[in-house]
């Protein structure tokens, strides 16, 4: 596993490297422009921030957190995570690491979920967490640290309720309370572990869920951690088969698709002596096909194992006993359907980029080549000529500069009309307008507390954000269609080959949104009443919901401020290249005319600046080809 990760590292910075000397000779070629800096700047962040991330889902007591031992904590001799006979994970508890900061284990009290904040939202309020330091040097130390996370409290059924953690209405609740009525909570919302694991430093997150009944009730579990996993391992326990609850969070919140395995755990259960090995795998292929069945899924999906087994036969160093708990089947699939389709998300990312920036950066240059040979071409018909012809060819290029600076005055006119719809595309994309439809929501949601109101409210929520994205894409499509236009008139007339305008499109952000509101539908769209405890689920719901547009918000805005920062650079970056151009022609022919005894020179010195932007071409082609051959190399794939 450390080797697969560690090789999938390796390919993300081989590709940073080649990327980084792209930047680096485009920049010392005058080339960096500020599209071009922003373009590999934004590619770069999203390689140093690529993360993988694998969920653990299942009830509790089916073995959950001693796989994740088994899985990722042998080597340390000794459970790490706590593992024992019913709950032991009382909330979302992600593992991960960075170096930056210290062993800790982070605690976001459970007071917050009285708040109109999700967890998201106080992910970079550092006051708001618990901090509890991690001696990595000490095993038995660090286990009793990470027993915090299954601390409880008792607290009030009204406590209880206005968290969204008790429900009147469920007939199993309350044989659930104390003799002096009193609930049991976690003491928790949230827990980031910050460990110095060497899968976590190569970039894996793994995330601990609660119980399937949490599943229901934290919505940055259903809304965002669940569904960003790039694998989610659903974790059935043979002793007692698939329930009705574990159908639904499958069917709910999971689902077949890639990335998505189900681990049927503890079959050591049907181990017996007084059975031959072949009817006891019998057993398990039965259960296994079972299972596959009614999840359905197809068998091979379905990974028998034991993780309590896998556990002591790593730490005692029992290869007999490893290979019958059958770990490393699921070990195997789960790294070979994580690493190649992650993989494959940031190649087919890195295709994208690499062509923009290859096509952008080869106009420019072809722009300067073509301006060398017009004026080589003006220079070599020189020869020969007299005083007048020479005369009559500045005139000439005076004219056209003329020409040149009244296009440019024309062109602020339409820096006047991209200003005015550059106001009016934030006029409904900015925060403002977001947070209005929030406080609408909220406050609709205070007058409808027993009624059906509170489902309309959010859903007039979504519609309203998605007819400003609708409004926003329709003025993003005006203000490109406007700078296509100036693009090809200011190309025709001056006979410029300039690269169009970067494209930019708000699909996906309306694509994320949609899918926040497909999980929202499943979790409430179906009920014909809220009561007082669905009440303040949906409103936990919604705190959770307004996080993710928010944030999704904030990266369109953040991508359209700079779309429109530089989607006149391309022009720009040729307007000064053809000022500079006749410029020098109008210089050079000068000096020819006071004189004419150096255009030989004149012409030798063009002929070699158009040999040296002809190397450079062809190193731009080697760069941008080493970029490609590092995002397409197979080095996982062949060592899979």
């Amino acid at each position: 596993m450390v080797r697969d990760l560690e090789q999938y590292s390796a390919w993300r910075q081989g590709v940073v490297a080649a990327l980084q000397e792209y930047r680096a000779w485009v920049a010392a070629a005058g080339l960096l422009d500020g599209a071009t800096e922003q373009r590999i700047g934004a590619t770069l962040a999203r390689l140093a921030d690529d993360k993988l991330s694998v969920a653990f889902v299942a009830e509790f007591s089916r073995g959950k957190s001693e796989l994740i031992n088994a899985i990722f904590f042998a080597g340390y001799g000794q459970r790490i995570l706590p593992s024992a006979a019913g709950r032991t994970t009382m909330c979302p508890t992600e593992l991960s690491y960075d170096p930056a900061q210290p062993p800790s284990i982070r605690l976001l009290p459970i007071e917050t979920r009285a708040t109109n904040l999700s967890t998201s939202d106080y992910r970079d309020d550092p006051r708001a967490w618990t901090v509890l330091p991690l001696n990595v040097e000490a095993a038995d130390e660090m286990h009793e640290v990470f027993r915090q996370v299954s601390q409880t409290r008792q607290v009030s059924v009204e406590e209880a309720q206005r968290y969204g953690l008790y429900d009147p209405d469920d007939p199993d609740l309350p044989v659930t309370l104390s003799e002096d009525g009193m609930v049991e909570i976690s003491r928790w919302r949230h827990a980031i572990i910050n460990f110095p694991h060497p899968l976590l430093k190569q970039g894996l997150v793994i995330l601990d869920t609660p119980g399937l009944n949490a599943i229901g009730t934290e919505p940055e579990l259903t809304l965002n951690l669940i569904p960003h996993a790039h694998a989610v391992l659903f974790i059935l326990a043979a002793d007692t088969g698939v329930t009705k609850s574990d159908i639904e969070v499958w069917r709910e919140h999971i689902g077949a698709g890639a990335g998505r395995l189900v681990v049927l755990n503890k079959i050591d259960g049907m181990w017996d002596a007084l059975r031959t090995d072949a009817e006891v795998d019998g057993e398990i292929v039965r259960q296994q096909e079972h299972v596959a069945h009614l999840l359905g899924v197809a068998a091979r999906q379905v990974f028998p194992v034991s993780a309590h087994k896998a556990l002591v036969a790593k730490i005692t160093q029992d290869d007999d006993l490893l290979q019958r708990s059958r770990i490393h089947a699921l070990e195997t699939a789960l790294f070979q359907e994580l690493i190649p389709a992650k993989q494959e998300i940031v190649r087919r990312r890195l295709g994208d980029d690499l062509a923009s920036l290859n096509e952008a950066q080869q106009a420019l240059l072809a722009a300067r080549m073509r301006g060398f040979t017009e004026q080589l071409h003006e220079l070599r018909s020189l020869r020969g000529k007299n005083q007048n012809v020479i005369a009559l060819m500045m005139r000439r290029v005076d004219a056209e500069k003329k020409e040149f600076d009244a296009s440019l005055f024309r062109l602020q006119a339409t820096r006047a009309v991209f200003t005015r719809l550059s106001t009016e595309l934030y006029g409904t994309l900015g925060m403002d307008v977001l947070r209005d439809h929030v406080l609408h929501v909220r406050d609709a949601m205070g007058r409808s507390r027993f009624s059906t109101g509170m489902r309309d409210a959010v859903r007039t929520f979504f519609d309203s954000v998605q007819a400003e994205l609708e409004t926003s894409e329709r003025k993003v499509a005006e203000i490109r269609d406007m700078m296509e236009v100036m693009y090809r008139k200011f190309a025709g007339e001056h006979g410029l080959a300039i690269t169009p305008p970067l494209p930019f499109s708000l699909a996906k952000y309306r694509s994320e949104i949609s899918e926040v509101e497909a999980i929202y539908q499943k979790q409430f769209g179906t009920a014909t009443l809220l009561m007082t405890s669905r009440v303040v689920l949906i409103e936990r719901f919604f705190d959770t919901i307004a996080s993710q547009v928010k944030r999704c918000f904030k990266a369109a805005n953040a991508d359209a401020e700079s779309w429109l920062k530089n989607i006149m650079t391309p022009l720009e970056a040729q307007i000064r290249q053809h000022k500079d151009q006749l410029k020098h022609r109008q210089a050079s022919i000068q000096r020819i005319h006071d004189a004419t005894d150096s255009l030989e020179q004149k012409i030798e010195a063009f002929e070699a600046s158009q040999a040296a932007l002809e190397q450079q071409k062809t190193r731009l082609a080697e760069l941008a080809a080493a970029i490609g051959h590092a995002v397409d190399a197979q080095r996982i794939a062949a060592a899979a």
